[in-house]
């Protein structure tokens, strides 16, 4: 039972990035999946998340407008298409399970990172 978070790299501000987080030994639609980000030194962020039972997403300020969350149950996978980055994008990301199907829940289970790099 496990996450793979993948798709980080270097991108040029104002470009383009899709990560996303593939589970296996598990079905993902039955669980709300938060993307989150964290820069060393500084507190964890999340900066979007889908609902399991209607798919409804949020997202933190910083992103609104420029990512987009999204599941395709088929292949067990959440994306996160990251548009327009900007440098202050640049992070450690990765995915994780909500525990109770919501948004609000707690994260249960955690991806490994994969490094997003935005030049200026």
């Amino acid at each position: 039972v496990q996450l793979q978070a993948s798709g980080g790299g270097l991108a040029q501000s104002g470009g383009s990035l899709r990560l996303s987080c593939a589970a296996s030994g598990f079905t993902l639609d039955m669980y709300a999946i938060g993307w989150f980000r964290q820069v060393p030194g500084k507190k964890r962020e999340e900066v979007s998340c889908i609902r399991s039972s209607d798919d409804r997403t949020t997202y933190a300020d910083s992103v609104k407008g420029r990512f987009t969350i999204s599941r395709d149950n088929a292949k067990n996978t959440v994306y996160l298409q990251m548009n327009s980055l900007k440098p202050e994008d640049t992070a450690l990301y990765t995915c994780a399970t909500k525990s109770n199907g919501f948004c609000s829940g707690l994260e249960d289970l955690w991806g490994q990172g994969t490094l997003v790099t935005v030049s200026s």
